[in-house]
């Protein structure tokens, strides 16, 4: 900061200058509409807990909407003629939500017409906002420091897996086709992570908050398109992430404006900050940038722990890969692959070891929960429902399938004998190459003759 900066500054706060009477009222809204949003919304203000949040485990920040649980239900049922409930889905646009946010607008629209009575002869909130928009800085920074290592560790939108593979496109919802689009290209992935933590970490750094803040609108604007236009269930977050990114810029839309389209001199910064010593703002510079570090360190603990458990050198279960039932015995009785019969199977699928996916003749993928023991080559196909696969499209199967057991030949293929829904059955299985699949085999070529379709 140059010293003519700092005189500046300090002769604005010995001569505040009087906010009109809309600046005051939207002021007053933003405080305490935005101020409920990230203090109720669960992910904002937990981010801060950095790695104390991830000893407390992800259930520790929906508390407080457990304890509201009742209330919002009432709402829900009063105002918008349904009932609603906490789902452990992890997903933030659950009806609960909406119904959290439309108390929220409530509550600040009646306390900003309030305040504004109350306090109607207060000519500006300079010190309060220096604050406000700290924090808002702050807590931004922390979600896209959370969003940023979660791609930039590229594990938010992991590589289509063995199943997905098999699904046809046409079964694919916008959103399995957003992650598998993302996914097979891991360096896109780590390029738009690399970007988000970009605009965090200048955000942390006083000096370059303005450059953060620009960087992050564009960041946030991305994702609320991906977001609306792939039907993602994260618009509530998304949304209020890009009016933060506003807020922030807001007063700086001046100096923005003279310099990006007038083609003149910015001018002093008319932002308030809550520390006016040279001395102050250093010690709180290096808290905003320790509490960043705070927060990586985290992020990434947790992106390393999901790369190592869902990427590419996870654990695996026997027998890999994707297999071609070439053969289906059922009580000693050879099952021709005709596609109108629904018991047979086509293709078999091991790509996690707790689960099993077949292929029926039609083409249906069916995944039910499997204990799959390598020791003693025996597969247990478990009672209950499948574990929630959101990428593809999941059928429900009828349960208990049975225990099979399984020998492998050769490298390439594999006979599994047991019984499945009370017959006897034996399948002989031919290993279907992985690499052969274009996601998997087409490589990144300078030249190209023809387009890549």
């Amino acid at each position: 900061m140059t010293t003519e900066t700092f005189v500046t500054e300090r002769l604005a706060v010995a001569r505040p200058v009087r906010w009109n009477p809309l600046t005051r009222i939207a002021f007053r809204f933003c405080f305490l509409y935005f101020g409920l949003f990230c203090l109720l919304t669960p992910p904002i203000v937990f981010e801060l807990t950095g790695p104390l949040g991830r000893q407390l485990g992800s259930g520790a920040q929906f508390w407080h909407i457990r304890k509201l649980q009742s209330f919002l239900d009432w709402v829900g049922r009063e105002v918008f003629g349904t009932g609603v409930q906490l789902y452990s889905t992890g997903v933030g646009d659950q009806a609960i939500f909406w119904v959290l946010l439309f108390c929220i607008l409530v509550v600040a629209v009646a306390g900003t017409a309030v305040w504004s009575v109350l306090d109607r002869r207060r000519t500006q909130y300079r010190t309060l906002a220096g604050w406000f928009l700290l924090v808002i800085r702050i807590l931004l920074a922390g979600q896209l420091l959370s969003f940023g290592f979660a791609k930039a560790i590229p594990t938010q939108m992991p590589e289509p897996s063995l199943t997905t593979l098999l699904t046809e496109y046409g079964d694919f919802t916008p959103m399995a086709v957003l992650w598998s689009q993302v996914g097979v290209s891991r360096p896109y992935e780590m390029l738009l992570g690399a970007a988000e933590i970009t605009a965090a970490i200048l955000l942390l750094i006083p000096r370059t908050a303005l450059l953060g803040a620009l960087l992050a609108l564009i960041d946030t604007l991305q994702i609320v398109v991906l977001n609306m236009t792939f039907d993602v269930p994260e618009k509530i977050s998304s949304t209020h992430l890009l009016l933060m990114s506003l807020l922030l810029l807001a007063p700086e839309a001046r100096r923005l404006t003279r310099v990006l389209l007038l083609n003149r001199a910015a001018g002093p910064s008319a932002v308030p900050y809550p520390f006016h010593t040279a001395r102050s703002r250093r010690i709180v510079a290096v808290i905003q940038v320790a509490l960043g570090i705070w927060i990586a360190v985290a992020a990434v603990h947790g992106g390393w722990h999901a790369w190592r458990t869902g990427g590419p050198d996870r654990p695996k279960p026997a027998l890999y890969g994707i297999w071609s039932v070439s053969e289906y015995t059922r009580d000693g009785h050879p099952v021709p692959p005709l596609t109108t019969d629904e018991t047979r199977w086509k293709t078999v699928i091991f790509d996690y070891p707790d689960t099993f996916t077949f292929q029926r003749m039609d083409d249906t993928l069916v995944t039910v929960p499997a204990d799959v023991d390598a020791a003693s080559r025996r597969i247990r196909l478990i009672e209950g429902p499948p574990k929630y696969r959101p990428m593809t499209k999941t059928v429900e199967a009828r349960n208990p399938l049975g225990t099979l057991s399984f020998q492998q030949p050769d490298t390439d293929r594999a006979v599994l004998t047991g019984e499945l829904d009370g017959h006897q059955v034996t399948l002989t299985l031919d290993r279907i190459d992985q690499d052969s699949f274009p996601q998997r085999s087409t490589s990144f070529r300078w030249v190209q003759n023809r387009p890549n379709f």
